[in-house]
């Protein structure tokens, strides 16, 4: 039976959830009483007096109660700081932060350890350890509190910076940067590009709403290989699909019931977009950075000129795309637009910094820049949007002398002046 890619998609997603980090500390507690069980009646009763394992019982007590309390408190810290982030970046960021490897395994730590001590009381009272085998829980239990502690020291220096605005707007670019070099190396998902609108042929329409998360191309293949049909990809990850919205279009063939649903369904939808496989999705919500700190109720316009610079490195990874060697030639998948990448990242800041002749300074820099380095793919896309910077300058009532200053800029101030 053919594991689909999309499965495996949906175990990395399910891999990244805390629970699954505690459940590994309950595997732990089963697997000291499977090894005590090995070993039972082969250890003398001696190790188990001379090791101090005798008082194991009271370490996990202590480590029961002790661990309920710390992981209450590191809750409320770990919400807090999703809080903070929420109201000073942008809602859509909180989720870098709830997936962050640092807190999810401190956390799991905590929680872990908590439901490793309750599972070795309910052993130990239930008799299922004896006097010999009780060396083996000890020295779990040890591995367990020094593990405990490591994260706990780890959790302390974490907290530093964990959940401020440096913080975030690093995450979310890493993000957006990953997300982008991705796309650059495979622009179309392993597939063929698809240069213009797709032909006409059986259409196969989403059955429910929702952003498209991922797309299973090698299902996908393998019902192109199977039916000998052309698959024209309508949609891509990020985009937004509703019931009856067209997902691809299908020639060569004509897909039955079975295969409609097979290939419907490999287009995973989900309720909200995701970092990951969306590069625009990272470029927006680092827009969205800027708009709120722009907010008259913020008025940070220094976290805005931070953003331009940090939107200017992540694009700057684009360059002319390369043409791989499809590995879906069956699968034609539409490209990301560069003028939609750049209207994505830098529109709402020449809309809401209209009136902040520094912010506007550094856009225009930024954008002349990504020309100066690379006029054939963003050429256009600049050209578009430096116009709509001046009718927005000019509708916000920018003074002369500062529309002056734009404009020496634009007639060739040195890309590198602060």
């Amino acid at each position: 039976m053919l594991f689909h890619e999309r499965y495996l998609w949906l175990l990395r997603y399910a891999l990244r959830k805390i629970w699954v980090r505690v459940a590994g500390f309950a595997l732990l507690a089963i697997l000291s009483l499977v090894v005590a069980r090995m070993f039972s009646g082969r250890l003398p009763v001696e190790l188990t007096q001379r090791s101090g394992a005798a008082v194991v019982e009271d370490l996990l007590t202590i480590l029961a109660t002790s661990m309920l309390a710390v992981t209450t408190f590191s809750l409320s810290i770990a919400v807090s700081a999703f809080a903070a982030a929420a109201n000073s970046a942008t809602p859509r960021a909180t989720a870098l932060l709830q997936e962050d490897n640092t807190t999810q395994n401190v956390l799991a730590t905590f929680i872990g350890s908590f439901v490793f001590s309750l599972v070795g009381l309910i052993a130990l009272n239930a008799g299922l350890y004896d006097e010999s085998s009780r060396s083996v829980l000890f020295a779990f239990t040890i591995a367990v509190i020094g593990w405990v502690v490591f994260a706990l020291i780890r959790w302390t220096n974490h907290l530093m910076n964990f959940g401020r605005m440096s913080d975030t707007l690093g995450r979310v670019e890493v993000a957006a940067t990953d997300s982008l070099a991705a796309r650059i190396q495979n622009p179309y998902l392993g597939g063929r590009r698809l240069f213009s609108t797709p032909p006409q042929g059986q259409r196969l329409h989403a059955t429910a709403t929702g952003y498209v998360q991922h797309i299973d191309m090698p299902a996908l293949q393998g019902i192109a290989d199977k039916t000998g049909a052309n698959i024209y990809l309508c949609q891509l990850p990020g985009h937004f699909v509703y019931n009856g919205k067209p997902l691809m279009v299908i020639t060569g063939a004509q897909l039955d019931s079975e295969a409609v649903s097979a290939a419907c369904a490999a287009v995973v939808l989900g309720a909200v977009r995701t970092f990951a496989e969306d590069p625009r999705f990272g470029l927006i919500v680092m827009a969205e950075i800027a708009s709120r700190a722009l907010s008259p109720a913020v008025n940070d316009p220094g976290t805005a000129i931070d953003v331009v610079g940090r939107l200017l490195r992540v694009l700057s990874l684009w360059s002319e795309q390369n043409e791989p060697e499809p590995s879906f030639p069956g699968i034609h998948v539409p490209v990301v637009s560069v003028n939609d990448l750049v209207t994505d990242a830098f529109r709402p800041l020449a809309r809401d910094g209209a009136a902040l002749v520094e912010v506007q300074c550094r856009l225009i820099k930024a954008l002349l820049a990504l020309k100066c380095q690379a006029p054939e793919v963003f050429g256009e896309a600049v050209n578009v949007m430096l116009p709509y910077i001046f009718d927005r300058m000019n509708a916000a009532g920018v003074a002369s002398a500062d529309m002056d200053e734009v404009m020496k800029i634009v007639g060739g101030v040195q890309l590198s002046d602060n």
